[in-house]
């Protein structure tokens, strides 16, 4: 039941037990898991129809509109997963005061050998297909590691930092039913070719809809990677309780002075959101430059 707890972030003081003398049993921590999340569905809509924490905040009421004077409409329900991401984001934007800085990562280096990789594979058909989504991974394990803050949490109380001595990093999965953060565990333990496996194997589970609570927990720090799609720069945000996420846009071959001459260079667009009570301008400058030397040179990864 402890274990239960744990896994889901429940407070046990705030669990009613049904047991005797009034012990708290397991299907009192699930029952309550279920309640949090259907107030978490009815602050969503509230926060939609402008009943919720904004009309607290002291903002306008969200504006009524028949729509369907100006032409047809449709009404199509919100998935249950947007619904409850819905209020999560609501909440995080409103309570962590956002900072985004962006940077380009140099990556010729890396795609040119990541290439040569997956021509390998290819040539031993293995199956095998090196993204370079795991190399981002790696960095920013790397990074966390170097930069101890972005790897911490806001006590409760506001007043101290909870350090973690792990790595697990969230990847932002888009699915036919809305966005999912799979947790990858101990990211700085795992090479390349492992992480490689683990990324396909649990982005197929995503797009399934067969992830588990526990697959979605105990993450560090998040990264959203867009760059399959396409964008320059977005202002992904912190995924609470953590402090900060990496958002990365489509890679673009650019002029690059060298010091004697403009040479192609294959840029990687970088946006790193941060809770500002957590961590300065001036770490947030290190952090995103350390990351882009790990990613403009991957010898770093192993050193």
């Amino acid at each position: 039941m402890r274990r239960l707890a744990r896994e889901f972030g429940v407070n046990l003081a705030k669990v009613k037990g049904s047991g005797r003398k009034n012990r708290i049993l397991k299907e009192d921590v699930q029952n309550y898991v279920k309640e949090a999340l259907k107030r978490l569905e009815s602050g969503a809509q509230a926060a939609a129809s402008g009943k919720g924490d904004g009309a607290a905040l002291g903002l306008l009421p969200w504006p009524k509109v028949d729509f369907s004077k100006f032409g047809d409409t449709e009404v199509q329900p919100l998935s249950r997963i947007k619904k409850i991401s819905g209020a999560n984001l609501h909440r995080n934007w409103v309570m962590i005061p956002h900072v985004t800085q962006w940077d380009n990562a140099d990556i010729t280096e890396l795609e040119k050998f990541r290439q040569e990789q997956n021509a390998m594979e290819a040539k031993r058909d293995t199956g095998m297909k090196i993204t370079p989504l795991v190399f981002i991974m790696k960095a920013a394990a790397k990074a966390l590691e170097a930069f101890p803050a972005f790897n911490s949490s806001l006590s409760d109380d506001g007043e101290s930092l909870i350090l973690k001595k792990y790595v697990n990093i969230g990847i932002a999965v888009d699915t036919p039913n809305g966005l999912v953060v799979p947790v990858f565990k101990d990211v700085n333990k795992k090479g390349i070719y492992e992480l490689s496996k683990e990324l396909a194997e649990v982005s197929k589970k995503a797009r399934g809809g067969k992830l588990t609570a526990a697959d979605m927990q105990g993450g560090c720090f998040t990264i959203s990677s867009l760059g399959g799609i396409g964008g320059t720069a977005f202002t992904p945000i912190v995924n609470a309780p953590e402090v900060a996420i990496l958002g990365v846009s489509k890679s673009e071959m650019k002029p690059v002075w060298n010091g004697k001459e403009f040479a192609p260079r294959l840029q990687l667009p970088l946006s790193l959101s941060y809770d500002h009570r957590v961590i300065d301008g001036a770490e947030g400058a290190r952090f995103i430059t350390y990351l882009n030397e790990c990613l403009s040179d991957i010898r770093r990864l192993v050193l």
